[in-house]
This record gives C-alpha cells, sequence and structure tokens, in this order.
C-alpha cells in the first residue's frame, strides 16, 4: 500500500516562500503521476499542480503559474512544490497525491493521498 507523507508547511509572510516535500512509501516517479492539491476552509479541494515523469508532464493551475514549481527525485522518492511570492489566498491545507492513471488537476482520478500539511500566509 503506497502511503504518503506531506512536510514543509507553516506560516509565511506575503510575499514570502516555503518548500513541500511529498515523500512516497514504495513509489517511483518512473510510474506514478504525483500532485499537489489544496482545500481552504469552506472550499473545495483544488488542484495546484502535477508531474509525470512517465510522460514528461507537468501542469500548474493558473493563478500559481511562475511562483510555484513542481519537481521529482527519483532517488529520494520525493516530490517537491516550491511555492514563491505567497499570498494569503494561498492560505490552505495542501495535500499531495499520487496515481498510474497520470498527471491531472482532478482530485477524483488519485487514489493515493497524504494527511495534509497547513499551509498560512499572514503578515
Amino acid at each position: 500500500q503506497l502511503q504518503l507523507v506531506e512536510s514543509g508547511g507553516g506560516l509565511v509572510q506575503p510575499g514570502g516562500s516555503l518548500r513541500l516535500s511529498c515523500a512516497g512509501s514504495i513509489f517511483t516517479l518512473d510510474y506514478y503521476a504525483v500532485a499537489w492539491f489544496r482545500q481552504a476552509p469552506g472550499k473545495e479541494r483544488e488542484g495546484v499542480s502535477c508531474i509525470s515523469s512517465r510522460d514528461n508532464k507537468s501542469y500548474y493551475k493558473d493563478s500559481v503559474k511562475g511562483r510555484f514549481t513542481i519537481s521529482g527525485d527519483g532517488a529520494k522518492n520525493t516530490v517537491y512544490l516550491e511555492m514563491n511570492s505567497l499570498k494569503p489566498e494561498d492560505t490552505a491545507v495542501y495535500y499531495c497525491a499520487a496515481d498510474l492513471k497520470g498527471c491531472t488537476l482532478d482530485p477524483i482520478q488519485y487514489d493515493y493521498w497524504g494527511q495534509g500539511t497547513q499551509v498560512t500566509v499572514s503578515s
């Protein structure tokens, strides 16, 4: 059973940066697509970014393009989300998810989820 563990969340001021990590217990990036989602209080879960080494694709939600960067380290079975120029509207619980079906920002397509890490952007 694949297990995912997120880390790296915290409190940051507007304009600041954070790097989230998603460590997988058994997945290899050669086969799994890995995505980051976020959910703010009272809002639906939304896709932020995904990466797939198998088909060399990555996607970003429009509002994070140019600010967030997703990357993977196959040797460590870890996917990162580098977040720069953070805004208060980026505040949410961030989840990573993995699946064999390919890179998509639709949460319904993912079978494996981490427990989430809180990101708060506030002065």
